[in-house]
């Protein structure tokens, strides 16, 4: 089973911006990869999706448009560029492997998760 390190989280001011990555052990690139977060209390949510040629991205609606999901396939790595951050940013994000190449928004969908990096967005 692959495993995954999430890695780049830390306290950053609201309007600021931080880049996660995750490395894996193993190859995924014929897998799609996502990024999930959970903030306290809540449940577990999606963040952004890419498939596995990097071709296709999908995104919560709450990070359209300041988020960016990429990977980089020769270094078994995906990488969550945050930008514009809000308070309600603040959460634990993961990052995980689909079962397959387009992946989707759904926890089922994913085989192998991180232990998580904590963004903590101040106001």
């Amino acid at each position: 089973q692959v495993q995954l390190v999430e890695s780049g989280g830390g306290l950053v001011q609201a309007g600021g911006s931080l880049r996660l990555s995750c490395a894996a052990s193993g190859r995924t690139g014929n897998y799609a990869m996502g990024w999930f977060r959970q903030a306290p209390g809540k449940e577990r949510d999606f963040v952004a999706g890419i498939s596995w040629s990097g071709s296709r991205t999908t995104y919560g609606d709450s990070v359209k448009g300041r988020f960016t999901i990429s990977r980089d396939n020769a270094k078994n790595t995906v990488y969550l560029q945050m930008n514009s951050l809000k308070p309600e940013d603040t959460a634990l994000y993961y990052c995980a492997v689909a079962k397959g190449r387009y992946g989707s928004e759904y926890e089922a969908d994913f085989s192998s998760w991180g232990q998580g990096t904590q963004v903590t967005v101040s106001s």
